[in-house]
């Protein structure tokens, strides 16, 4: 209760200025050793068959793809949960949602987040001497004490939760299409429709809304230009660092990119892997450049495509879920179908992480908390059970053993042939808009 008070007692003194900066790219300390560097990128609906290097059928990711030969690519990895804040929350903190206690994603109106008496894994490298930093979608709280300058983040620039949970002056590809934010202070939700058009979409830097609404045509730039800076500021101080990157991309509303010229890659969707994966690729080319040797790259998502989104949803690849399929549902995001769940993955780190690897180990969001603290030589928070374990064996000892289970109903790779992949013609025109207004209202 002691440590929960002092949690507290700081979110509240700097909420008033005292402790954060405006911005806050200026980070002083001895250096403590030669720690690694972690960087995570967390994409957002993504599906497990829209990385190439999964699925022959996509050919918009060729930065991952690079990124896979050069390191190690998990063919059987899960997310914690099968949407948003809960899968967040697992990631930040190592735990299941029945341990810390987010089961259910925020809303724009949640007065709370992630519970204060859960420890981050920003909190945890911050005392062994890293400097932290997160950009892009938050989600996991947004007021007071939950904003990411309080839960161990130094630095943060983004949106606090979907970026379809507030009206833009570039409202992008959705379905149904919601209109740009009103004019003036008039407000024009439209309540059939389900569409945030009563409250703007916020950019923060720091506790400092910077834009608002947002650009989401600008997004991706901002992103990269912020996680580059903040890169080699950090590598110029001389001290470890973190850096978290929660991405808008695949979410919808997908933002209104240049399409390829390349008829078969005329999908909004193609163009927003595309804009994806250069994001990626300029994160991992900074890295490269000046902190190679010394950074963890860990790369995968939150959960699977939101299948109700139709030809503006990723590819859950062979995992179709024949069944739920026919049966008129998705088996895709927010069930606990393998599509649900099952995330593309990837590891980089030159000289450490073997290159051309394919790991069919069983792993999960969960443990990149439990790997990343032991890497770090930090300690895991006293009195908590955690529920991913340290996968350095399987990273660097070349073992294919993660969590046990038992291998009843197990899908072999030979079957995955046989299964049939959804596209865009299994939804028809029209048929899904009354399903729709009951998910778009949860804004996943």
């Amino acid at each position: 209760m002691g440590w929960l008070f002092l949690k507290v007692l700081l979110a509240g003194v700097s909420f008033l200025g005292c402790l954060y900066p405006l911005v806050d790219f200026c980070f002083s300390g001895e250096t403590r050793g030669q720690k690694p560097n972690f960087v995570i990128i967390l994409a957002d609906d993504m599906g497990w068959g829209d990385l190439g290097a999964n699925w022959a059928e996509t050919k918009d990711t060729v930065n991952l793809d690079k990124m896979a030969a050069e390191g190690m690519r998990f063919v059987d990895f899960h997310a914690a949960a099968s949407t948003c804040s809960p899968s967040r929350a697992s990631l930040l903190t190592g735990r299941l949602g029945l341990r810390h206690g987010v089961t259910h994603n925020f809303a724009v109106t949640s007065v709370g987040g992630l519970p204060l008496n859960e420890t981050t894994l920003a909190e945890v490298l911050k005392q062994a001497g890293y400097v932290t930093a997160m950009i892009g979608k938050w989600h996991l709280g947004h007021h007071g004490s939950y904003h990411p300058n309080f839960r161990g983040f130094d630095y943060y620039f983004g949106i606090p939760y979907s970026h379809d949970m507030g009206c833009t002056d570039t409202p992008g590809y959705n379905l149904p299409p919601c209109p740009a934010c009103p004019p003036g202070d008039r407000s024009s939700r439209n309540l059939e429709r389900a569409c945030y058009t009563d409250v703007a979409l916020p950019l923060y830097e720091n506790l400092n809304i910077v834009e608002q609404p947002v650009n989401l045509s600008g997004l991706a730039r901002k992103y990269a230009e912020k996680a580059t800076q903040f890169i080699q500021h950090a590598s110029a101080s001389g001290r470890p660092f973190l850096l978290y990157v929660g991405l808008a991309h695949m979410h919808v509303p997908l933002s209104r990119t240049q399409l390829s010229a390349d008829p078969r890659s005329q999908r909004p969707y193609g163009a927003g892997l595309r804009e994806m994966d250069s994001l990626v690729g300029q994160i991992k080319d900074k890295v490269d450049r000046i902190a190679k040797e010394n950074t963890f790259l860990w790369f995968t998502g939150d959960n699977g495509p939101w299948a109700q989104k139709c030809e503006l949803a990723g590819s859950v690849g062979p995992f179709t879920g024949s069944w739920q399929s026919h049966q008129g549902g998705s088996p895709a995001k927010q069930t606990t179908w393998e599509g649900g769940h099952r995330v593309p993955a990837l590891a980089y780190w030159p000289g450490r992480i073997p290159v051309n690897v394919t790991s069919t180990a069983l792993l999960s969001v969960l443990d990149i908390f439990p790997t990343v603290v032991a890497l770090a030589g930090a300690s895991l928070p006293q009195g908590r059970h955690f529920d991913g374990l340290d996968a350095s064996k399987v990273l660097f000892g070349g073992s294919q053993t993660g969590h046990r289970v038992s291998g009843r109903g197990a899908v072999s790779s030979q079957q995955w042939g046989s299964r049939r992949v959804r596209r865009a013609s299994d939804c028809p025109p029209g048929a899904l808009q009354g399903f729709l207004h009951h998910w778009w209202s949860q804004s996943l």
